[in-house]
């Protein structure tokens, strides 16, 4: 019998999926401001009522009521268990699903939880040391040197690890087993040459600028040395927590400066995210030593419709930024826009910036390479267009790189600039073979619900939530509100068909109490509950997010207060049940004693 898959990896899968790309496939949609919408694929009707938020990562259906996020999905339109979903998402992204034995299931997810919370104490521990350190001054002079206040370094956690051979080996590491964690966490090296003293710290006399993912949670490092020492910049190896080919340096930071950004700007380094940021660009991010990939792009163009990446103007440069044409062209949807803003020789972003300051900086970005000039412009630097040969050498060249362009009016746009360049009308634009036509919609089936009847095609469901469900759905909407609130065993004692719901949602939010809305709602698809998710959008939610809080503990004193008040009722006619029966033996229905 296969493993449980971790879910850890849940959480990672809903974070790199689109959801607009597992639907657009399977529904025709159309763009309605931030929102795309369409016919509903789960019951028939004639006016679009179907919805997906890439923003929220969901979608609804005000028809029918079916609504959740990209796994819940693929379980209601392909007719498949929550297993086989998580299949065939991974599977749509290039990544094989994990399997762990049910017994050790737990004790992973404990483990990668560890792993985050040593990582967040070394991170604390680095800062402390650039404030408290005798030997800090030199760590404190090269910030000021590079331009940074104190309030940058606070916000981007910028550390210092000292001089020193077993710093955080002593710190941290006082057993085997804490040793053995802060080798899994990319922390120690192990040179097992040395008899007496095995271990090792991995930073040495560096500037450490801790590596958050989305969340916020620290799961790598890099630090730049301060002396002589080689490599110049150091990252944390590959580990069970930190993929270099998939994150990005800053993106925590820069969303939670600027919650809804035009563009990302994409550079090298951790200096020049933070030395933008310094200069008030709150919108770069950086590779970790690695170039741009897939998995990044997808990631910024869920966020923003505009990427702009930075290079040096010299042939490393260029050579870079045509690495990253090629990952950008298969995700070039209509309203999507790439651009190339190539600097001065010498120069990098953070000198740049400094140098003809943050206005200039920015309107540079803006008069930046468009992708599509880029293109052509390095394509045809390459053959000779005066001549027939050089015309069908560049088409040649063109056309397998112009065939990755999604189905839409840029790749046919694409295809005509290739014709006007040559001469000659090529290829079909609006074909693309590496995508099928959309299957038609099913016949009608109501999305998959355990409670409740089904609600008439065509007509918005008028469900009258119960407490728990309303309790449901604001936890879901609003995981962390969980941690504010004290919830008394004895609700579970109260009656309530949708009782067992909350109690395990309760149960989750607790276990995972940083989840976002997917990764929770992820957890639920997983139980034997996931089927009454599609109900809790069926309604619009108006409570507004500050006041989510509120409402839950109203609720829960509410339900409290009814259950009080109904044991009261029972107990005071269960005594005047048991003092008739004492006046009368008979009316117990028992003949008095003899």
């Amino acid at each position: 019998m296969p493993g449980l898959i971790p879910s850890r990896f849940i959480d990672d899968l809903l974070s790199r999926v689109d959801i607009l790309d597992v639907v657009e496939p399977r529904v025709k949609l159309r763009k309605t401001g931030k929102n795309y919408s369409g016919l509903c694929p789960f019951h028939q009707e004639k006016s679009p009522s179907f919805t997906v938020q890439p923003e929220k990562q969901f979608y609804y259906c005000f028809g029918c009521g079916a609504g959740g996020n990209a796994l819940g999905f693929l379980m209601n339109f392909e007719n498949l268990d929550f297993v086989d979903a998580v299949e065939m998402l991974a599977k749509s992204i290039g990544l094989d699903v994990p399997r762990e034995d049910s017994g050790h299931g737990k004790q992973a997810d404990n483990r990668y939880a560890a792993l985050l919370k040593l990582l967040e104490d070394i991170s604390n521990f680095y800062q402390l040391q650039l404030r408290q350190h005798p030997q800090r001054q030199r760590a404190v002079d090269y910030l000021k040197k590079r331009g940074l206040s104190g309030e940058i370094a606070r916000d981007f956690g910028i550390g210092y690890a000292p001089a020193g051979w077993d710093n955080v080996l002593k710190a941290f590491g006082s057993d085997k087993e804490k040793q053995k964690l802060l080798m899994e966490a990319g922390m120690l090296i192990e040179n097992p040459d040395n008899q007496r003293n095995p271990l090792y710290d991995r930073f040495r006399d560096r500037i450490m600028y801790p590596i958050r993912d989305s969340r916020g949670r620290v799961i790598g490092f890099g630090g730049r040395v301060l002396g002589d020492d080689k490599p110049k910049y150091l990252n944390s190896p590959e580990t069970p927590v930190f993929r270099k080919g998939e994150e990005l340096y800053g993106l925590y930071e820069a969303r939670k400066k600027v919650r809804n950004p035009d563009r990302f700007l994409v550079v090298e380094g951790y200096m020049d995210v933070i030395a933008l940021a310094q200069n008030g660009i709150h919108y770069s991010v950086a590779t970790l030593g690695t170039a741009t990939s897939a998995s990044h792009l997808r990631v910024l163009y869920k966020l923003v419709p505009e990427v702009v990446f930075c290079f040096d103007g010299d042939n490393a440069g260029r050579e870079a930024a045509w690495r990253a044409v090629q990952q950008i062209l298969p995700l070039m949807e209509d309203g999507r826009s790439a651009r190339f803003l190539f600097l001065p020789e010498g120069q990098d972003p953070d000198t740049q910036v400094r140098s003809i300051g943050a206005a200039a900086f920015e309107a540079s970005l803006g008069k930046a390479t468009r992708l599509a000039d880029f293109f052509f412009d390095t394509l045809c630097a390459r053959t000779d267009l005066t001549s027939l040969e050089g015309k069908a050498q560049l088409s040649k060249m063109a056309q397998p790189f112009l065939e990755k362009l999604p189905k839409g009016i840029y790749r046919q746009l694409m295809f005509d600039q290739l014709g006007q360049l040559t001469g000659v009308r090529v290829g079909s634009p609006n074909q693309n073979s590496s995508q099928p036509a959309p299957p038609a919609p099913p016949a009608y089936a109501p999305p998959r619900q355990s409670f409740g009847r089904p609600p008439a095609r065509n007509s918005r469901p008028r469900v009258e939530w119960s407490p728990c469900m309303r309790m449901v759905n604001l936890l879901i909407r609003k995981p962390d509100i969980i941690a504010e609130v004290a919830i008394p065993d004895e609700l579970g004692e109260i009656r309530d068909p949708d009782m067992d719901l909350l109690l395990k949602v309760i149960e989750l939010a607790k276990a995972w109490p940083s989840s976002n809305t997917g990764e929770l709602m992820s957890r639920i698809y997983a139980t034997s509950y996931g089927s009454q998710l599609t109900e809790l959008f069926g309604k619009e939610h108006i409570t507004p997010t500050e006041g989510m809080l509120e409402e839950f503990k109203d609720i829960l004193q509410r339900l409290l207060e009814q259950y009080h008040t109904l044991k009261a009722r029972r107990s005071m006619l269960e005594s005047l049940r048991q003092r008739h029966t004492e006046d009368d033996p008979g009316a117990s229905g028992q003949p008095p004693d003899a």
